[in-house]
């Protein structure tokens, strides 16, 4: 059993390293190539590694989980998440294509928005670098969480790398492979590997439901409908108001994501945004309904053949040990890696980017070749990661619940602001950093205060939703304070319009 799925895993591993490879030789000459392929990506490619970033392992760890213990209910998630991944395609991906090469040629987005309100660049970089790094680290640790919980579910204490546990193991594994093809072949690497990781996670999810329903002992209707939880198959049972906002907004978190809008910022052309969004939402919708099957089929699986699941997170694991053929299981554990590895490798590059950026070139070197840019970056990646490491020892962490509050802190600090950028010329300079920190703050003080969500029970209320709403609000007043003519230039305006 073991053996097929090392067998499986190895390859895989090979082929990320082999991708890693290519795009060394390709593009990391110079940090436009490093950091964003030289806006060259195909739109699918564009499309499926948002799509791949995005989703991360709590697609098949947390919605899964989500589903096997609360039912159809917890399906709002990824409802909130699919409009509001359609309205970011809408609004900001075609603006923000065009304006980031527009103003500057920024590479990154705090250097976006430096070029967009000169007046406070270096307070809106370094603001929106530190917000960006301590997030990210935070983010890149729930997925290593993720790696680490796959091995100790699927290899069960048979690893024993140098006596250190199947957890800690799959921590530095899953590390160690996307620091390798992420250091050497930048975002034209992270990309490709994005892009093939996505078609494995869309056929993973395909064809696990599937058997889950129709193979031997499988959970047909029947069953399903027979599992013993009251309203387990509704949309509504136990749901209220707060606990259903709750879980809609996370769908405003994609506004402020920046692994993923950064994918805009490196399609071809601006006329080819609407054919990546097409690629994006269809590989989207198909997912999202995987995830629901697996969780709400593998609930009714693991009832009818009088199975114990301890940790809900790992139904995904157990269903591919249980139901497929060694090697067939380690293609599933690919997957599984594939969302988790997609999302850390970018989220590193999006980190390092910004300690090059908006502190290494801002600060200590202003004349750093192109070289040594790439250089320090590949560096800054390594240190990332090692805190992720760190903060991701602990085997009891929940993968949606880090997810949830590192998402939460991107959508409050930059959703209403990069919207806001892109579309009202009145904004300021002043109103962009009191949004930025407002935002930021105020998930940081909701979380620390104990006043975070309990999901879809009303315990409490998601910290995206006043964090979001009141850096929209400090954007708004404080621009409106402090708008001057003068302020806005012509290429600014002319931009936005």
């Amino acid at each position: 059993m073991q053996t097929g799925i090392i067998i499986s895993l190895t390859l895989y591993f090979l082929l990320m390293l082999g991708i890693g490879l290519y795009a060394w030789r390709k593009s990391t000459d110079s940090s436009e190539g490093y950091l964003l392929a030289g806006r060259n990506l195909h739109p699918a490619v564009a499309a499926l590694s948002a799509g791949a970033s995005d989703m991360s392992g709590w697609l098949l760890l947390g919605l899964p989980g989500a589903l096997y213990a609360s039912g159809l209910v917890s399906a709002w998630i990824g409802i909130g998440l699919f409009v509001g991944a359609f309205i970011n395609w809408i609004v900001v991906a075609p603006r923000l294509r065009q304006q980031t090469e527009e103003l500057g040629n920024a590479l990154t987005i705090p250097e976006f928005l430096a070029n967009r309100f000169p007046d406070k660049a270096i307070a809106l970089r370094v603001t929106s670098a530190i917000i960006v790094v301590l997030f990210f680290t935070v983010y890149t640790a729930a997925g290593l969480v993720g790696g680490g919980k796959l091995f100790e579910t699927a290899f069960g204490g048979a690893i024993h790398l140098g006596g250190v546990s199947d957890y800690t193991a799959g921590l530095w594994i899953t590390a160690g492979v996307v620091l390798v093809y992420t250091m050497i072949g930048g975002f034209l690497a992270v990309s490709l590997t994005d892009f093939v990781q996505g078609i494995i996670m869309l056929l993973a999810l395909v064809v696990m439901p599937l058997v889950v329903i129709f193979g031997p002992g499988g959970a047909n209707g029947a069953s399903i409908a027979a599992i013993p939880q009251e309203g387990f198959l509704s949309l509504t049972h136990g749901l209220t108001m707060i606990g259903w906002l709750s879980a809609v907004t996370w769908g405003l978190g994609y506004f402020g994501q920046p692994h993923i809008i950064v994918r805009f910022m490196a399609v071809r052309s601006v006329r080819e945004v609407a054919t990546a969004r097409t690629y994006g939402m269809s590989w989207m919708f198909v997912c999202l309904i995987g995830a629901l099957g697996v969780g709400i089929a593998g609930r009714a699986y693991i009832a009818r053949n009088g199975l114990v699941l301890d940790d809900p997170e790992t139904i995904f694991v157990v269903l591919a040990n249980l139901l497929f053929h060694p090697l067939v299981t380690g293609f599933l554990y690919a997957a599984l890696l594939a969302a988790i590895m997609s999302t850390i490798s970018s989220q590193l590059l999006v980190s390092s980017s910004s300690l090059v950026e908006d502190f290494y070139r801002l600060f200590l070197r202003k004349n750093a070749s192109e070289h040594e840019s790439v250089n320090v970056g590949r560096v800054c990646v390594a240190l990332v990661a090692v805190a992720a490491i760190m903060i991701a020892g602990n085997p009891d962490s929940e993968v949606l619940g880090l997810v949830a509050h590192a998402w939460a802190g991107f959508g409050a600090a930059f959703g209403p602001l990069i919207i806001l950028s892109l579309t009202w010329k009145g904004m300021t300079g002043k109103g962009a950093v009191a949004g930025l920190t407002t935002g930021a703050l105020v998930v940081v003080l909701w979380i620390a205060l104990g006043w975070d969500a309990q999901f879809m029970g009303g315990d409490g209320v998601y910290e995206i939703i006043p964090g979001f709403v009141l850096s929209w609000l400090a954007i708004w007043l404080v621009s409106n304070a402090t708008r001057k003519p003068a302020n806005e230039s012509p290429h600014t305006n002319a931009a936005i319009q």
